[in-house]
């Protein structure tokens, strides 16, 4: 079943074409058609993520390299164009509608980990935009029973970054433990992950949220619900000490309860310790470029004495994307973002690499 009459035979596409280094290309390539169980998405939109970045700079290096020609991308939005043999039914939704592609593109549903609710360790699962085709083209092929579907009260390039930085921070966020009015911390505020995370924490599940960034990111961390904010510059060198000091005196003496490590900084990770009170969490999103540093005062000792916890937090699963999806349809969380052509892709992610974009960046992909 398809809406064939409007399908053309090639589309616009991002591909990186030097992986290894921030570069990209538009091309056109072909329109596939869905196999069984699967469907055919005219995408519109279509978020710009930090993981991406890394993907094509072959940064992760627990990860096999980036080849050349890779479609880039995870966050994707548009419509049901076609449906594969027997999609209609597993999917139960129809041409038109809207739905969402997520970091993870595919998973069985059936292996131990994706019934514990743990997609990302999928047995068989599948990365969008890392040897599986990605979300920075116009169609894309997608399992019709993995995608979500999208609210019709979010707009389509507010929903693209919720399905892969706003779930990965609301899955975290889950597994701090915390109670409403307890301290939660991010490092990174001003960023795409941290962004969402202050507006989550806050405004959807009652935490007090305290932002930790660059001073030219206070202003918008303060509007999207940090209510105290610590300006990581101001405090050079060495600067733990001071910035932990600051942090357990807005806490009345006892450290935050939770820190959630948004950003890929390794100085983020040395510092995260020090804010938690006795009993209270860092969970681990960010993952850091490069060599793995261990983190220097993580000591079986200082984790014992302090009864912390330390956890470690992919992307979210099904039930999580569609809950999230549920705060953005009741206004909780809006993200902040500024629309874009493909074409500007590798001027953006320098602007990235400097750490010059606040909030989010969408591409445009209906032109």
């Amino acid at each position: 079943m398809s809406d064939s009459t409007t399908t053309p035979t090639q589309h616009k596409a991002l591909v990186y074409d030097n992986p290894g280094h921030i570069s990209t290309k538009v091309e056109y390539v072909d329109t596939l058609t869905p196999g069984v169980g699967e469907l055919l998405v005219k995408l519109t939109h279509s978020g710009m993520c930090a993981s991406d970045m890394s993907v094509m700079t072959n940064q992760w290096h627990h990860m096999a390299p980036t080849p050349k020609g890779q479609i880039g991308g995870h966050e994707g939005v548009g419509e049901i164009v076609a449906f594969g043999p027997g999609a209609a039914e597993i999917s139960n939704l129809k041409l038109g509608s809207r739905v969402g592609i997520k970091w993870m593109a595919y998973t069985c549903g059936n292996c131990v980990l994706c019934l514990a609710g743990l997609d990302s360790w999928c047995e068989t699962g599948k990365v969008s935009g890392y040897l599986y085709p990605g979300t920075f083209q116009q169609y894309a092929i997608a399992p019709a029973h993995y995608v979500t579907p999208i609210p019709d009260a979010v707009p389509s390039e507010m929903a693209a970054p919720l399905l892969c930085a706003g779930l990965t921070v609301y899955a975290a966020l889950r597994k701090t433990g915390c109670e409403p009015g307890d301290w939660v911390v991010i490092p990174g505020s001003g960023g795409g992950l941290g962004h969402l995370a202050l507006q989550i924490g806050g405004k959807g599940m009652g935490f007090r949220m305290m932002g930790i960034d660059m001073g030219d990111k206070e202003q918008f961390s303060r509007e999207c619900g940090a209510e105290e904010f610590f300006d990581v510059s101001k405090y050079g060198g060495d600067s733990t000490a001071s910035l932990a000091d600051d942090v357990k005196r807005v806490t009345g003496g006892r450290g935050a309860s939770a820190v959630v490590v948004c950003t890929a900084s390794n100085a983020a990770y040395a510092q995260a310790l020090n804010f938690i009170r006795i009993g209270g969490t860092v969970v681990c999103v960010g993952i850091p470029e490069g060599e793995e540093v261990p983190i220097p005062n993580a000591t079986p000792t200082r984790v014992i004495l302090s009864s912390g916890r330390m956890v470690g937090s992919s992307v979210g699963n099904r039930l999580e994307a569609i809950q999230l999806l549920d705060m953005a349809a009741r206004g909780v969380v809006k993200t902040r973002l500024r629309l874009e052509k493909l074409e500007n892709a590798t001027e953006l992610f320098e602007l990235m690499r400097q750490n010059a974009l606040q909030g989010r960046v969408v591409f445009d992909l209906q032109n």
